[in-house]
């Protein structure tokens, strides 16, 4: 290959990881910014006959209904991932979520048009736990695949990093519109602003399109498709789904691929958003300081998230992966005591510990996921792995740790961490190595 080829390859992958960067970033900033909104508006302008304990209990029942949908996403546009391409399908996910967020900024409330108003919202929000279900599989894909095989990890945590920056857009959002506005402004139309500005994200998927081409492992394998077609007279357009070939010829590693990614979903979203209600409960921290605090964190995991992905690409994703989870267990432990101090710094320490070692894992998850599955059923294998993984992990994280919380005691919300950390080793312990892999 020569020096010109070199740069340019070179020029073009970073140009797709930018994209894929930003695409995440916005797609995980809608993703998030409901979960705000379920908190501080929802319950009010959409179930305001409820008492405000029903009310609040509704509003995340909604916020749920995200997670529910994510499988389904996933095996949806898995489907079409491995059929159409990555690049069309991520462009469909992106569309998606920028209409439906957009919508849930223009959409009247119960006082406009009653019932209708909450069953709208509902809709929408499983409207966009299927675009988040269908973006991460193309946006990782497209980095991954098109990434030279040596920096695979590095490159694939543009990607990643799309959850860090997003949880960072959605807090600024809300922070800096309800610092401009009055009160009755804000939880009138000015907590719809962030949900509109999700338009560009339509603008984002029309670049994605016009800009970059698909994967060089998606074209080659379309190409062997033809031939193979041509030769055997037979249409590779009704073999069999690409979801189905998945599960048949790798229900372990989808299964395993699940279980990698506990430690990752339960850790991450009980610091980022059970812990901002125990911190101004238990230990008396302001809400702007448990904000800044996750604010902070977030942005100290983005560059780990790399430093870490580099470190895959030279020694392995397996040996980090596991020694992340192993670390995010015995740092459970930490956590809280940290907080309890009620000190601002020491509960930014406490956040970002646990996001640090969270980022030994998630960083090298792209490139990790890509290797395990097939060219040919690569987007569905490692979409749905991930989406269970994220159901199972996620959806009830914040619900069990509240519980553990009141009904017993902190203590066991570490052990919870710790307990799916456990599960996170011992599944990845049963995967094979994959950083070496040759995806063509």
């Amino acid at each position: 290959m020569t020096n010109n080829q070199t740069q340019n390859q070179e020029s073009n992958i970073r140009k797709v990881a930018l994209t894929a960067l930003a695409g995440t970033s916005i797609e995980w900033y809608d993703f998030f910014l409901y979960g705000a909104a379920a908190a501080l508006i929802f319950p009010k302008a959409f179930f305001p006959e409820a008492t405000p304990t029903t009310a609040l209990l509704l509003s995340f029942g909604s916020f749920a209904v995200g997670f529910i949908a994510r499988p389904v996403g996933g095996i949806i546009f898995g489907h079409f991932g491995d059929r159409i391409g990555r690049k069309r399908t991520l462009v469909l996910a992106l569309v998606l979520m920028g209409t439906a967020s957009t919508l849930i900024g223009l959409l009247p409330t119960y006082a406009m048009i009653g019932v209708a108003a909450p069953i709208l919202l509902t809709i929408l929000r499983f409207a966009q736990g299927l675009a988040i279900g269908g973006q991460w599989g193309g946006a990782m894909l497209l980095v991954t695949e098109s990434a030279p095989d040596d920096k695979r990890g590095f490159y694939g945590a543009f990607a990643q990093a799309g959850a860090p920056v997003g949880v960072i857009l959605a807090n600024l959002a809300f922070i800096t519109i309800s610092a401009m506005v009055s009160d009755e402004f804000f939880n009138t139309w000015g907590w719809r602003i962030p949900f509109i500005a999700s338009a560009v994200l339509i603008g984002i998927s029309m670049y994605i399109q016009l800009n970059l081409e698909d994967t060089k492992a998606f074209r080659e394998l379309e190409a062997s498709k033809k031939e193979n077609e041509h030769s055997s007279g037979v249409d590779s357009k009704i073999s069999k789904s690409p979801i189905l070939l998945a599960i048949q010829k790798y229900p372990k590693r989808i299964l395993l691929a699940a279980g990698a990614f506990l430690s990752v979903q339960v850790t991450f979203y009980i610091l980022i958003a059970f812990l901002l209600a125990y911190g101004v409960q238990s230990a008396g921290m302001s809400r702007d300081d448990m904000l800044t605090a996750v604010l902070i964190s977030s942005a100290i995991m983005v560059p780990v998230q790399f430093v870490f992905s580099s470190y895959s690409d030279r020694h392995g994703r397996r040996g980090i992966f596991m020694f992340g989870a192993l670390l995010t267990a015995l740092w459970a432990f930490a956590i809280f005591p940290l907080v309890d101090t009620g000190s601002f710094w020491l509960t930014v320490l406490a956040i970002t510990g646990g996001l640090t070692f969270l980022a030994m894992m998630y960083g090298p998850q792209a490139a990790f996921f890509t290797e395990l599955f097939s060219t040919e059923v690569r987007y569905s294998g490692a979409s749905l792995g991930y989406q269970l993984g994220a159901i199972v992990g996620g959806a009830l994280a914040p619900t069990i740790a509240v519980t553990l919380w009141t009904e017993y005691s902190v203590i066991w919300v570490s052990v919870y961490i710790a307990i799916a950390s456990a599960l996170t080793i011992l599944s990845v312990m049963m995967l094979s190595e994959t950083y070496k892999s040759n995806l063509n």
